[in-house]
């Protein structure tokens, strides 16, 4: 009796040890499942203007890199857009540089629940690729209609007006894109670049730039060229 006692015992033991790592293979399972789609970029948009692994909206082709990563509820951003934009057209108007914009969504919490950074950079990548020409003038516009933090920001028929006003060719098909926020997952797979803190963030030719907000000093005095 004791040796069928022992024996049962030890096929419980077994049966006990198998359940756990079944259960830990479930859990592992579903851990990779929420990281992968947590990873998942979703649809990505299809314009040679945009870099789809690495998020970046490409404007012009100058030998000298600049790029920023930019959330566009992120009122230092605004300020930078505000400070250098003129100067950072000018140089891609004269060919000097190549600028990649970065939109990132490290301000969602900051909308009440609405994900606006994310919302924002999903239309503006929905612009990028329908209508490019007129894309750069949008990510101004967004800047130049920015939300304050905290509020709920802009919805998504408000940017889709803004971007009628900065001259986008506003189709039937790029309005549903916005209104479906089509690229919001894309959007929420980008990141800001490693070593950043936080944005704006600028690099020129791959080095990180301390903004002091004077172009001069920030882009133009370490151009290349």
């Amino acid at each position: 009796m004791a040796q069928a006692a022992a024996g049962n015992r030890n096929w419980f033991a077994i049966w006990v040890s198998v359940a756990v790592v079944a259960v830990i293979a479930v859990v592992i399972a579903l851990v990779v499942m929420m990281n992968n789609k947590a990873t998942d970029p979703g649809v990505l948009p299809q314009a040679s203007g945009i870099d789809q692994e690495t998020g970046a909206v490409t404007f012009g082709d100058g030998q000298d890199v600049v790029a920023t990563y930019v959330d566009f509820m992120c009122p230092y951003c605004n300020q930078f857009e505000q400070a250098s934009g003129s100067t950072i057209t000018q140089l891609i108007d004269e060919g000097r540089i190549t600028l990649e914009i970065y939109p990132v969504h490290i301000l969602d919490s900051r909308s009440q629940g609405t994900q606006f950074s994310s919302r924002a950079a999903a239309a503006f990548y929905a612009v990028a690729e329908a209508d490019p020409a007129h894309s750069y003038a949008f990510m101004q516009a967004l800047f130049k209609n920015q939300p304050d933090e905290g509020t709920t920001g802009l919805t998504d028929e408000e940017m889709i007006q803004i971007a009628k006003d900065a001259g986008v060719d506003m189709t039937d098909e790029l309005e549903q894109t916005i209104l479906d926020q089509k690229y919001l997952e894309f959007a929420q797979a980008q990141s800001l670049p490693e070593g950043s803190t936080g944005t704006p963030t600028l690099l020129v030719n791959g080095n990180v730039i301390s903004i002091t907000m004077d172009p001069e000093t920030d882009i133009v005095a370490n151009l290349t060229d």
